[in-house]
């Protein structure tokens, strides 16, 4: 039996604490409570090949697509191929996917040949997968460590041997493990407007770059066109906009049909920075999403957690467009991992949006995240069921420039949050180019977080992962999906290939 730890309590560290406790030791750490993940905030649904009319092979060619040249496609295979079978063990789990007329309902979504998209209590499909996954996990052989940070792993003879934590108390200890598995979700906190909970704050990948751990594709940060322009952003689902929604400037004038062939259901950096372009045309002000001609009984019932949502503000969107603006949403980047899980670094693992498998590319095909996780947390369990799996051949690593960063020591300035904040979000956002870039460089030397609190370490963590995109965005001379330079706006042949950052290890 292995001591076994998982850090993460989304949908992929759900799943691999579930799935690995039937033979091992597990001990799950979660910064918040149990619930308290990216998972539940999910909106949109999960992409999958569950009806006659679809093919995993349309499915490939749509992710491969959205990727912008840059999936690999092994992942990208087993991705799709495995999808159905693992949404299959959800139900089996007891996740309740929405119905309609005795069948697995379905809805259509950007960048999609075929409407796959499951979706669970209308618009909570992340909350519905979350909580049903939480309540086996409180019924299964699982020590769960609530309200615990996970401050960096331990490392001997270039293997992880434990994970140092604070406890709610503030005291420290190491847990021993003979593997962790990273599942702390992604980095949504580096930019002052985000659909993302505060407890996403690159964890798991800046505490694995430090152990001297591969992460690549960092350039690629998705950002959600529709999240409310109000304060407290909520986001406001592709479905939406699936459905029939449509985007107006502050004129009522719908602009997108003259950006891109698929007008609002293009995909989503094209939609992102149509938006931006527009907002910049009108000073700043943010655009109009007009739902009004879906109906108020249908939004209340396709969309419960948005309509509930739009009300409590004050916001009739059955009858008035409501306001809208970009929002950084999803990582495509991460700890570099083969399709069982493991990083460059012995004994250490990740999966969900704390990994970068290959699947996404440059760009992420919508409702294909929450896939991911539970198809790789699951392959990952797998592999570390099998008592001969963690040493097997991995596949042929990936391709790419590797690139060696170097921490410089000079004097440096306590940095706050919201100062990071709006830095990356000015000069490291939705448009980026080389002088802006070079300058947050600068501005990042120049500031640390040091403490010993949570919000300290958050901070030191995002200022981690913050110079690693930067350098990624900065190597990057050319706009490729999500990644978009105003000084290099084509697509370059050279640069077809994913870029992989290290440091050397403490």
């Amino acid at each position: 039996m292995k001591e076994i730890v998982v850090v993460g309590s989304g949908i992929a560290g759900l799943i691999a604490a579930l799935e690995l406790s039937r033979k091992h030791h597990v001990t799950l750490v979660s910064k918040a409570n149990l619930a308290e993940s990216n998972t539940r905030w999910a909106q949109g649904g999960l992409a999958a090949v569950m009806f006659e009319d679809d093919t995993v092979a349309e499915h490939i060619a749509d992710t491969l697509a959205a990727g912008a040249g840059l999936c690999k496609l092994l992942p990208v295979e087993i991705l799709c191929s495995e999808g159905p079978e693992r949404v299959r063990d959800l139900i089996r789990l007891g996740v309740e996917f929405d119905m309609q007329d005795g069948a697995l309902a379905r809805g259509l979504e950007a960048a999609h040949s075929h409407s796959r998209v499951l979706h669970a209590g209308g618009d909570a499909t992340g909350l519905t997968i979350e909580m049903a996954l939480v309540r086996a996990v409180r019924k299964a052989d699982v020590n769960i460590l609530e309200h615990t940070f996970a401050r960096d792993l331990r490392v001997e003879s270039g293997r992880v041997t434990g994970l140092e934590v604070l406890s709610p108390d503030g005291s420290g200890c190491t847990l021993p493990a003979d593997a962790v598995i990273l599942a702390s979700g992604g980095a949504g906190q580096l930019y002052s407007h985000t659909t993302n909970p505060s407890v996403a704050t690159g964890d798991g990948p800046a505490m694995a770059f430090r152990a001297g751990a591969e992460l690549a594709d960092v350039e690629f940060y998705q950002f959600h066109p529709t999240a409310l322009a109000l304060p407290g952003t909520f986001l406001i689902s592709e479905a939406v906009r699936g459905e029939g929604a449509v985007l107006l400037d502050r004129s009522g004038h719908r602009f997108m049909q003259s950006i891109h062939r698929d007008a609002e259901l293009a995909p989503r950096d094209v939609v992102a920075r149509g938006i931006a372009l527009q907002m910049a045309a009108q000073d700043g002000a943010p655009v109009l999403l007009d739902a009004t001609s879906l109906g108020p009984a249908f939004l209340q019932q396709r969309f419960p957690s948005i309509d509930a949502a739009c009300k409590a503000r004050g916001l009739d969107w059955a009858h008035q467009p409501i306001p809208v603006t970009p929002a950084a949403h999803y990582w495509m980047g991460g700890i570099r991992t083969d399709v069982w899980g493991r990083t460059s670094l012995q004994g250490l693992f990740a999966v969900g949006e704390a990994a970068c498998t290959g699947v996404h590319g440059a760009n992420r095909l919508a409702s294909n995240s929450l896939l991911e996780s539970l198809v790789f947390a699951w392959r990952c369990a797998a592999l570390l069921l099998d008592e001969t799996g963690e040493n097997a051949l991995c596949e042929p690593p990936w391709t790419g420039e590797r690139h060696l960063l170097e921490t410089q020591q000079i004097d440096r300035k306590q940095v706050s949050r919201p100062e990071l904040q709006t830095l990356m979000w000015n000069f490291a956002g939705i448009e980026r180019n080389g002088a802006g870039l070079l300058a947050t460089v600068k501005q990042l030397a120049g500031w640390e977080s040091r403490g010993d609190s949570v919000e300290t370490l958050e901070t030191a963590n995002l200022l981690t992962i913050a110079g690693v995109l930067v350098a990624g965005a900065l190597a990057r001379r050319e706009s490729r999906g999500a990644h978009f330079r105003t000084d290099f706006p084509g697509t370059s042949l050279s640069l077809a290939h994913s870029l992989i950052f290290t440091q050397k290890a403490p």
